[in-house]
């Protein structure tokens, strides 16, 4: 059975390549997720790519396909890495290996970026590395997801 993995995206990822591109880069989400279906492809990872949503019951409605597909995660939750409980809620219950990934890198960014209720609750946290760190995301995930 091929191990199933989810990519999830919240507020604002739908303006990368011009949003803040000193910080974000110029890679568009939908060239991240080309490079996401090509990397899961090469680890034999069966990979579902939920664009962005800028509705935090959205991204939690996600997690709970997520969690009915028994797929592992691998989320950028955008500012909402500070703020939301309930997300971090939700992927507590999902019980499934969480991977939180960011292009920056949160603990260089103001106070508001760098304390994360999402990294309470995941295996591990990939920042810093712009549009690779969705790649080294898939990575890890796929490195978790191997019979041991």
């Amino acid at each position: 059975m091929v191990p199933k993995i989810v990519v999830l995206n919240g507020p604002s990822l739908n303006l990368l390549g011009t949003r803040e591109p000193e910080v974000y880069g110029t890679t568009t989400l939908e060239e991240i997720e080309a490079m996401c279906r090509k990397r899961a492809g090469l680890r034999n990872l069966d990979l579902t790519f939920f664009r962005q949503t800028n509705h935090e019951g959205f991204l939690i409605d996600w997690i709970h396909e997520a969690r009915s597909l028994n797929a592992a995660i691998v989320i950028n939750p955008g500012a909402w890495l500070a703020t939301s409980v309930a997300i971090a809620d939700a992927l507590k219950i999902s019980q499934s290996p969480v991977v939180e990934v960011h292009l920056s890198n949160i603990h260089r960014r103001e106070w508001s970026h760098n304390e994360s209720y999402v990294s309470k609750v995941a295996k591990g946290v990939v920042a810093g590395f712009g549009y690779h760190s969705y790649l080294y995301a898939i990575d890890a995930q796929a490195d978790l997801l191997a019979p041991r």
